[in-house]
């Protein structure tokens, strides 16, 4: 069984705080079942965006782990490019999640990111 979102994204929320990065719920999704995206705002008119990876990106040593892979194939990309994604996210899912986070250095504390 997966981590509800919710408590997902208050542990994650907690992690960034306890690194020093500014970081809050922008969207609140489905508490249960939602999807994550997380933007890292670079504070330079660029961010970085990950999502959910794809369900064969899972190791079957771990299924109920979250793991997050890039969105955007520039990463660091336009803030303009990244809010249209997200735009076209919500209108396919609108049970879902967006956490932003302010880092100059991008950094984004995902602990399983799929390159």
């Amino acid at each position: 069984m997966r981590l509800k979102s919710g408590i997902w994204v208050s542990a994650y929320l907690r992690r960034c705080a306890v690194e020093g990065a500014y970081a809050v719920v922008r969207r609140r999704g489905a508490e249960e079942a939602g999807a994550i995206f997380v933007k890292i705002d670079r504070l330079d008119g660029t961010s970085d965006l990950f999502g959910p990876a794809p369900q064969s990106e899972f190791e079957e040593a771990h299924p109920v782990a979250r793991a997050f892979v890039a969105c955007l194939k520039a990463q660091p990309a336009p803030d303009a490019d990244v809010e249209a994604y997200l735009a076209r996210q919500i209108r396919f899912d609108p049970d879902l999640w967006i956490v932003e986070v302010e880092d100059r250095a991008g950094r984004h504390f995902l602990d399983q990111v799929v390159r």
